[in-house]
């Protein structure tokens, strides 16, 4: 499964195969013998190139190990939703798509303004792209702002309007209060959507919201960007010059940036300027996911524990339908170029690593945490990251028939694996630098199979010896104080008469 380019060489009767993954490692097999030598490769060609997902490893895979939690019922919308119930009675649980009938690519139970009912959002869905009717995203407990995604409006050339959409999201504003409409493309690609139906809110129809066009860039420039950041850290020939120029030419740190800067606004407009925001691009199913949920890593605690995090990638990407299959077909190797694949997914796993390198002691996970979730999204023996949207998930019957990566990830055996040391429960807001000083080639993922990690495990090792040997010094200090505080009051006994 993780196998997805290979070329075979021959020297006389030595085979050579040479493997690249999805993971960005590259493997060389020598064999002797030229026949067993193209058994293999065409084994390996028929395993990596499957017609059918459900003849796909998640399929056939047996865990090993006692399930203690079973992970798809780890994060229902209903258990989410109950964290906000306690907050705010302005929400409601609708089940408006329970057979997928309005929208395909969202789950059977999403979250809406409790005044908004089922009729008047099927209506509009049928004026949201895709159907993708705005849904709530986070609720800031502080202010009681919140963050909506939507797909865009289909207003099309005439200015099409639909009176039950404005209602919905007027619906979330507090009186005399004006909310934000974050558009994931720039004013020109929006404006040019019209012409395909498409388009964007106009101001006369939605007077209190202001639009904001912040773009961020998607599909092939995404995995363009990706093809070349990957050759420019394999080729071990580059002066620095010619490394800096080739990394530059990637633009990989570049859509970074912008997905950072993005979600800080979304940020802002909750917790400093008091506004409720409204994120979409065109189908609401990538950059808009990607926003969403760095935000919220930025405003919610919660979402920097290791729980939090999960239940942020299943309610903010495999629930909110970001087509993981089609996004992770083939990674950085690919020879024929896909029309659907993008790193979406991975740059937004690269913002938070930019945030946890930033606030090193803000996070309950490390940096494993995040390379885990990379690999798996791409390919993996759980079902998790199967398909592209939880309609497609329930067809393939995959609660049934695979296993839940969560249900691996949060073994006690498996997340001390994944602890971050340095951790200490943080209640803020945390604001990440998006200057391109603070911003770094996360060498992590793309370094690590050129380069030797010896030194750096060494050092976070001993990092986490000078930690546990501090806790050990300070259970003994809290000792001698409780001793000293009871040897005290027994001096003070004796001397009273």
């Amino acid at each position: 499964l993780f196998f997805f380019n290979t070329n075979v060489l021959f020297v006389g009767s030595l085979g050579t195969i040479i493997i690249k993954c999805k993971d960005f490692r590259i493997i060389q097999l020598d064999i002797p013998g030229m026949e067993e030598c193209l058994n293999i490769a065409s084994s390996i060609e028929a395993l990596s190139t499957l017609d059918s997902v459900t003849l796909m490893y998640p399929f056939f895979y047996r865990p090993m190990f006692e399930v203690i939690e079973d992970g798809w019922h780890s994060f229902l919308p209903e258990q989410e939703f109950e964290l906000y119930s306690s907050a705010t009675s302005e929400w409601r649980l609708s089940y408006v798509n329970k057979e997928f009938a309005v929208c395909p690519s969202y789950p059977p139970i999403v979250i809406v303004p409790k005044s908004i009912d089922d009729e008047a959002l099927r209506k509009v869905a049928t004026f949201r792209h895709g159907g993708r009717f705005p849904v709530l995203s986070y609720y800031h407990k502080k202010n009681g702002m919140v963050i909506m995604r939507s797909g865009q409006p289909l207003t099309g050339t005439n200015g099409r309007r639909c009176k039950e959409d404005e209602k919905l999201i007027n619906a979330t504003l507090r009186a005399g209060k004006r909310g934000y409409i974050i558009d994931t493309r720039s004013l020109n690609v929006a404006q040019q959507s019209r012409a395909k139906g498409g388009g964007f809110e106009q101001e006369a129809h939605y007077p209190q919201w202001r639009r904001i066009h912040k773009s961020i860039e998607r599909y092939h420039i995404l995995q363009d960007s990706l093809i070349k950041l990957v050759e420019a850290c394999n080729d071990q020939t580059h002066n620095m010059d010619r490394w800096l120029s080739k990394l530059e030419a990637s633009n990989w740190l570049t859509h970074v940036k912008e997905i950072l800067t993005t979600a800080c606004l979304a940020a802002q407009c909750i917790d400093r300027e008091g506004a409720s925001v409204l994120i979409h691009g065109a189908e609401g199913t990538d950059s808009t996911l990607q926003a969403a949920s760095l935000a919220q890593i930025i405003l919610e605690p919660r979402s920097r524990t290791v729980r939090g995090f999960e239940a942020l990638i299943e309610r903010e990407w495999l629930q909110a339908g970001h087509p993981f299959q089609q996004r992770c077909a083939q990674s950085a190797y690919c020879n024929s170029k896909q029309k659907w694949e993008a790193p979406v997914f991975l740059l937004f796993l690269d913002c938070v690593w930019q945030i946890l390198r930033q606030f090193p002691c803000s996070f309950e996970f490390n940096e494993h945490f995040l390379i885990m979730l990379f690999e798996h999204a791409y390919a993996s023996q759980f079902g998790t990251f199967l398909g592209n949207n939880e309609s497609e998930r329930c067809k393939l019957k995959l609660q049934q028939k695979t296993m839940s990566l969560w249900s691996w990830v949060n073994r006690p055996s498996e997340l001390s694996k994944f602890a971050n040391p340095l951790f200490e429960a943080n209640n803020l807001v945390i604001w990440p630098s998006v200057a391109p000083q603070s911003l770094q080639l996360w060498e992590g993922i793309f370094l690590r199979w050129n380069r030797s990690s010896k030194y750096v495990d060494e050092a976070y090792e001993e990092m986490v010896n000078i930690i546990e040997y501090n806790r050990e010094l300070q259970a003994k200090v809290n000792i001698l104080r409780r001793q000293l505080a009871e040897l005290e009051t027994e001096d003070g006994l004796r001397e009273s008469p």
